[in-house]
């Protein structure tokens, strides 16, 4: 049965904003999400189990626990959760897992932040964000100074499931859009989502050193892989390499 787990009853929140870390492109929302929550020590608030999520356990390093693999956590005294996902929401049950979670969402008076990366062509120094939203939203990503979008798109997979849902039942969100490398994990990208979306959005100042270090240590794995691909031979050049960064 669909259903939030609290985990811990005594913490109080009051109508809190919510970072959405599900992956996706560059993995921008995960890796914001979880940077988010780690800086802060956010308490492992409650564990979701919705249709759509794979029935999976997950364990950390130095950890013999068991997890569910989508978590929410929390952050009393800065109003804030967030919510994280160690697996991918596939296509075809994103809208049950929408309306499993958004439902939650609306009983708990939650304002989302939906985070999603746009494909670049080329790497940029300061990737590209811009904002979307429902309902008051337009008033948050105002006051945040978020630019509106320059082209029409859409979004896609779960995010867009939730926004969907958020359009349909006028409810308040924002969504953040933020240029991403398409095929590996982008820390600047989500370092942008962070500096220029999360903090002016939910008024938190987030130390962002670390996803700079990843950054470095990404390009330089990146740099590596595409050396290797160009120096094997045809037979054993393959995509496969590249889908443990996506």
């Amino acid at each position: 049965m669909a259903h939030v787990n609290i985990l811990d009853e005594d913490l109080a929140l009051d109508s809190p904003m919510l970072i959405e870390g599900l992956p996706g492109v560059g993995l921008v929302g995960k890796i914001a999400a979880d940077h988010v929550a780690s800086e802060f020590e956010m308490t492992h608030y409650a564990n979701v189990h919705c249709e759509g999520i794979p029935r999976v356990a997950v364990y950390a390093d130095g950890d013999p626990g068991l997890h569910t693999p989508v978590r929410l956590y929390a952050d009393e005294e800065r109003d804030l959760l967030v919510l994280r996902s160690d697996v991918p929401i596939s296509p075809a049950a994103a809208t049950e897992f929408a309306n499993c979670v958004a439902d939650w969402f609306d009983e708990n008076d939650v304002t989302p932040i939906y985070i999603s990366g746009i494909p670049r062509e080329q790497p940029a120094e300061v990737p590209s964000l811009y904002g979307v939203s429902t309902g008051e939203g337009d008033e948050l990503l105002s006051d945040a100074g978020i630019d509106t979008p320059m082209e029409a798109g859409l979004v896609s997979g779960p995010t867009g499931a939730l926004l969907n849902f958020s359009v349909e039942n006028d409810r308040t969100s924002v969504g953040l859009v933020v240029e991403s490398d398409p095929q590996f994990p982008d820390p600047q990208a989500a370092r942008t989502i962070i500096k220029d979306g999360i903090e002016p959005l939910a008024g938190v100042d987030v130390p962002t050193e670390k996803l700079v270090d990843r950054a470095e240590d990404i390009r330089e794995a990146r740099e590596r892989l595409v050396q290797r691909l160009q120096e094997a031979s045809e037979e054993s050049t393959q995509a496969q390499p590249l889908r443990m960064y996506q």
